[in-house]
């Protein structure tokens, strides 16, 4: 019987890594334990995960600035926890996105060439977890959907064009190892720790398919193959490191699965679409192992193995539109070496003799080891997918870069927005960050901002103890603006509060302190103006009886406040020696002095407003917090308002549907008046053509 050998074009598939002075030398890399890659690179730059004191950050250089690097060089520092994981747009190579321990996922624009100075400026700040997010999957054909995985057991996909979730997953009962996307994106696979392999609908949060995907206790990786097929690593009961080759139509057993050894280090697949390869490398291994793929015979084939003596922290994957195809470079990896701060290169070539002097012209492009792959083109745009659009991805070629094929859309079922949707979600607060001097930052797509959407927070224990800078950003930037009158009576003070809404009233959010300041005409300019509600606490001035200090509890509506004539002299006579005792006693108050030295102003505090004060007008910007969680429960203002997440969903549509209304009826009226405007000019024409004994009739 004659002995057949299976031919393959990638059997003798070698790893050459590049000499020292091509490496990435001096890089604190972290020493943190989780299994994620720790690494990102695209064609244009490489991040990796740096070890900080007081928060987590990670490095961005060129790829092609090489050699030793200062242990003072600029990092992209945000959060005030560990990155856990980081990923690179794959339609933008100047946008990453990274997860950390404090609970967010945010999202930088790198600069091109790389950051000069420590970018500590985010664009998107996403806040949905209770716990740490371990992991981040950026859609494969969508643009601006990303994926994040938390310690919190929930799975959320977010819509970072709107900055706002699209759905939460919440199937898991324990700690989630892995996450990976399809190829067209309409389904996600993920590993648990209660050893099952779960595929998921993103769109409608069930669960597809599950079985029981490993019986090891350490953790369990899962990559998809194609649509149907997917491929997990693992360790059985023995704690034998094993690969399973899975079908999605009949997932109750694996079709195959291979042994690799007995090793304790977690494997973590890196899948190249192109080639139909799968790398494993194990973490805190030296080697990195690679098969061939085969949908049809339904196994996994044996190539070869990169074999080396210094253990690996993690790996970052070029896509092949980076690779070198004079070398017949097929993929690269960034080896992050665990005991120096070293990233080195390693590319995987297929031995072929190729002319570099003719491979621009197309005549030695190796097409059979180069299919086209996937572009920098998004299929479909974030709310296409959001309305149930399936696309695969656009393919290119890398002779030339043109476009090869027109990829069909299906359909499925579309994200329902339901009202238990976000019932038990977490937390979610999402904001634009403000460039120095407050330009904003660059905007992830044009003529599209970032929305500012907050919820009412669940007090839980998870909740970080502090609160976190994004929410005080939140409360910075979200104010609504008032003018108060100040009437010119020099008898009395009268102080209306009018609203730029349709009520005639405006209503103050509960426990927020309300802080009064008058000033009469006769104050000389540097002097302090009396205080409403800021009573002195020096023990040689009385305490100030005609003053009261309105904490409203009921949201009470604000119309007027009198003050005489008689009470600010004697405030005045006290303001100078208690000023100290009372900025003591408040010192979120702040006084903005007006521009005109003698003129009437008022400072109504609540919260952290700012300012201006004019003439007869005073424009305030009053902002909105959070009610403490002691707060006393409120009466008939409170029961209008909504109470859980659903209600505000409700709220929220039917804001957007009174929008749309008045926005056709703007456009109505602006069509009514450029007709008017028509016959008007038509009028006069005719007016000025007649002659002047002339009738019109």
């Amino acid at each position: 019987m004659a002995f057949k050998i299976r031919s393959s074009k990638f059997r003798h598939v070698y790893g050459s890594p590049l000499r020292k002075e091509q490496s990435y030398e001096n890089l604190r890399l972290t020493r943190n334990a989780h299994d994620s890659n720790f690494c990102a690179v695209n064609p244009q730059s490489l991040a990796v995960v740096t070890e900080t004191g007081g928060g987590g950050s990670f490095v961005v250089v060129p790829v092609e600035r090489t050699g030793r690097f200062d242990i003072s060089a600029p990092k992209v520092s945000g959060h005030s926890g560990a990155v856990l994981d980081i990923k690179w747009n794959p339609f933008n190579d100047n946008i990453i996105a990274s997860a950390s321990e404090d609970c967010t996922v945010k999202l930088w624009q790198i600069p091109k060439g790389g950051i000069i100075t420590t970018l500590s400026e985010w664009s998107v700040d996403l806040h949905g977890h209770n716990r740490r997010v371990g992991y981040l999957e950026w859609h494969p054909t969508a643009e601006n959907i990303i994926l994040s995985a938390g310690f919190d057991y929930k799975c959320i996909i977010w819509n970072v064009e709107q900055a706002e979730p699209v759905n939460i997953v919440k199937c898991h009962t324990d700690t989630i190892f892995s996450i990976g996307w399809n190829r067209d994106g309409s389904l996600f696979g993920a590993t648990s720790k209660d050893k099952m392999l779960r595929v998921l609908d993103p769109r409608q949060s069930t669960v597809v398919a599950e079985t029981l995907c490993h019986n090891g206790a350490k953790a369990s990786k899962v990559v998809f193959v194609d649509n149907n097929h997917l491929l997990t690593t693992g360790f059985n009961s023995m704690s034998y490191r094993l690969m399973s080759f899975w079908d999605l139509r009949q997932i109750k057993n694996p079709l195959h699965t291979t042994d690799i050894d007995s090793s304790c280090g977690v494997l973590l697949p890196y899948y190249d679409y192109d080639t139909k390869i799968i790398f494993l490398a194990g973490k805190g291994d030296g080697n990195i192992r690679y098969y061939e793929v085969s949908v049809s015979d339904s196994c996994c084939h044996f190539l070869n193995a990169y074999q080396s003596s210094s253990p690996q922290r993690g790996l970052g994957m070029m896509p092949k539109r980076g690779c070198d195809i004079r070398r017949c470079e097929i993929t690269r990896f960034y080896k992050l070496h665990g005991a120096k701060n070293l990233v080195e290169p390693i590319s995987m070539i297929v031995p072929r003799k190729v002319s570099h002097t003719s491979y621009f012209a197309g005549d030695n492009f190796q097409e059979d080891i180069y299919p086209p792959t996937a572009s920098t083109i998004p299929s479909l745009r974030a709310d296409e997918w959001i309305a149930g659009q399936n696309r695969e991805p656009i393919l290119v070629s890398l002779m030339d870069g043109q476009v090869t094929n027109t990829p069909k859309i299906t359909t499925s079922k579309a994200v329902q927005k339901q009202d238990g949707a976000l019932q038990h979600g977490p937390t979610i607060t999402t904001y634009k960050a403000v460039g120095h001097g407050g330009e904003p930052p660059v905007q992830l797509r044009k003529n599209k901002q970032t929305n500012i959407a907050a919820a009412r927070p669940n007090h839980c224990e998870n909740q970080p103890p502090s609160e976190p800078a994004s929410i005080k950003n939140i409360k910075r930037l979200s104010f609504n603006e008032e003018f108060v009158t100040v009437s010119p009576d020099s008898s009395t003070k009268r102080i209306s509060l009018e609203s730029n809404a349709s009520s005639a009233s405006s209503v103050i959010s509960p426990s927020k302190t309300v802080e009064r300041k008058v000033s009469s005409p006769g104050t000389p300019p540097g002097a302090e103006p009396s205080t409403n509600g800021l009573p002195s606490c020096d023990s040689e001035h009385e305490p100030l009886s005609s003053q009261s200090l309105e904490t409203v509890n009921d949201r009470p509506k604000l119309t007027s406040v009198h003050h005489s004539s008689s009470f600010q002299s004697q405030s005045h006579s006290s303001a100078t020696s208690g000023v100290s005792s009372r900025r003591h006693q408040i010192s979120r108050a702040k006084t903005i002095s007006s521009p005109h030295e003698h003129s009437n102003y008022i400072n109504l505090v609540i919260g952290e407003p700012s300012i201006q004060s004019y003439s007869n007008k005073i424009h305030i910007r009053k902002t909105w917090q959070s009610p403490p969680s002691s707060m006393q429960p409120l009466s008939e203002i409170e029961a209008m308002t909504p109470q859980s997440d659903s209600e505000l969903k409700k709220a929220y549509f039917r804001q957007l549907e009174e929008i749309n209304s008045l926005k056709e009826q703007v456009a109505l009226k602006d069509k009514r008046i450029r007709q008017l405007e028509a016959e008007l000019v038509s009028l006069k024409e005719k007016e000025t053509s007649l002659g002047p004994g002339e009738s019109n009739c």
